[in-house]
């Protein structure tokens, strides 16, 4: 089968979505299948890219313009199914799904982002999801982010929940028996920008610091990189928490891998989380995980259990002081977390996908009457 994958942002973006896609194609390929990514994120260091087709113009032309030269580009590829990664926005994602649904090609469309439910840009996400017919096969990644799409598209659609997966038996490589150190780490990973709220976690954990008794010795390790880097900095330097804080940048997964197995919590304070990699990577080596009940985090840690869902950022310094400052419980939600591994691996997330492209392929073919040979040879003109 020939998969074109189309996603605005793309390695060497760092993030969930990039990296989800950038490990699906990759494990498809490594099925046989001949995979194809197209987006608008320049090359980084890599100067030959054979499966992956950079876009000139950008995510502006895409939004104001919508490009029909994008939807040429996806089509002259010739695919069997072309598969569309949308996050809040992404004009060059929704602009091909439109345009090679209405062209009879098998299209599905997988939503990475919680949609606000108020602000400035649901409107504008909500005219760029409404793709008219039935003719994309729709997912999501998580049961939180399909509830926004389904208001989005109405009772009459189909959405289907399609999860992220991680290499879950690597990541349990790693993992151990509870930790009996004398110092609490409490770990995040992530990209440094506004949405996944690492100022807010600077404010959490200095509650947590003054709420757990002084004779527990706290660290917190920030691994990723971005836009607040400068601002976080700045704010551990304003509170004096840079002795017992540690920013150590972006890592590869070895190293990330080497950071968690060497912590007792990972906490993920953002509320738009859609499904959480990070913390299924976490969750996979026994770390107990701290996250907003509302989020996609859900999908794999049960309250109590595997970690601790919680309501506002003053429940999650509750739930962490409470971790840091009581073992037992720690030694708990790991020896759990160790023994049950989760279930969000790359065979289950390679069958729900395959089984989206089959429903794709019978939504593209009863589309103005295509037989399923034609629905599958589209060409360019």
């Amino acid at each position: 089968m020939r998969i074109v994958h189309v996603s605005d942002t793309f390695l060497p973006r760092l993030g969930g979505i990039e990296a989800h896609v950038s490990d699906l194609a990759a494990r498809q390929a490594a099925a046989g299948h001949e995979v194809h990514v197209v987006t608008d994120t320049p090359a980084g260091a890599a100067a030959y890219e054979p499966a992956v087709h950079r876009l000139r113009g950008g995510w502006v032309r895409e939004l104001v313009l919508g490009s029909l030269e994008s939807a040429e580009s996806v089509l002259g590829l010739h695919p069997d199914v072309v598969h569309c990664h949308n996050s809040i926005l992404s004009p060059l994602a929704l602009n091909v799904a439109s345009m090679t649904s209405t062209a009879g090609v098998p299209t599905a469309v997988t939503v990475h982002s919680l949609l606000p439910k108020v602000g400035p840009i649901l409107p504008l996400s909500g005219a760029l999801l409404s793709i008219r017919g039935g003719r994309v096969a729709w997912s999501a990644v998580s049961e939180a982010a399909a509830g926004p799409v389904r208001r989005v598209l109405g009772s009459g659609t189909r959405v289907d929940v399609v999860g992220n997966a991680v290499d879950v038996e690597w990541w349990r490589e790693r993992s151990s028996l509870p930790r009996h150190g004398d110092e609490v780490r409490v770990v995040t990973v992530g990209r440094l920008a506004t949405r996944k709220r690492v100022l807010p976690l600077v404010r959490m954990m200095a509650r947590v610091r003054q709420a757990v008794p002084a004779d527990v010795r706290l660290r917190l390790d920030v691994v990723g990189d971005g836009p607040q880097l400068g601002q976080l900095r700045r704010e551990l330097e304003a509170r004096r928490m840079s002795s017992w804080v540690s920013l150590p940048g972006h890592l590869d997964r070895g190293a990330v891998r080497d950071v968690l197995a060497a912590a007792d919590v990972y906490v993920a304070p953002a509320r738009l989380e859609s499904f959480g990699i990070a913390a299924l990577e976490a969750r996979c080596l026994g770390l107990p995980v701290v996250a907003h009940a509302h989020s996609g985090i859900t999908e794999f840690i049960e309250h109590g259990v595997d970690g601790m869902l919680v309501v506002g950022d003053r429940a999650m310094s509750d739930a962490l002081a409470e971790l840091v400052s009581t073992p037992a419980l720690r030694d708990r939600m790991r020896l759990h977390n160790v023994a049950v591994a989760p279930r969000s691996t790359w065979d289950s997330a390679l069958l729900e996908t395959d089984r989206l492209y089959a429903r794709a392929g019978h939504l593209a073919v009863g589309h103005r009457g295509l037989r399923p040979s034609e629905a599958t040879a589209v060409k360019t003109s």
